[in-house]
């Protein structure tokens, strides 16, 4: 995952369901789970109770002004890893 665009973003995820934490990389891996397998990618059990909503109430709870647009920007970066790794 070095140097693909959100590798970062990918392995901070894993890792954080590995320890059970719920936090924004965790919900991202979460919500791309199905996806990341298919690219070959070993990915704990996800955060099954809609990580899209959780997503988005964890960041809301930070800066609800922002909440939408922080929210689909983390997206994209979920979204350009998938491409760029496949």
């Amino acid at each position: 995952m070095d140097g693909v665009p959100g590798g970062d973003l990918v392995a901070r995820g894993i890792a954080d369901l590995e320890e059970g934490l719920e936090t924004v990389p965790a919900l991202l891996v979460s919500i791309g789970r199905p996806r990341l397998l298919r690219l070959g990618i070993s990915v704990p059990p996800q955060i099954t109770d809609h990580p899209e909503h959780r997503l988005y109430r964890l960041l809301a709870e930070r800066d609800p002004a922002a909440a939408h647009s922080r929210y689909n920007a983390w997206l994209r970066r979920l979204i350009s890893f998938e491409r760029t790794a496949r």
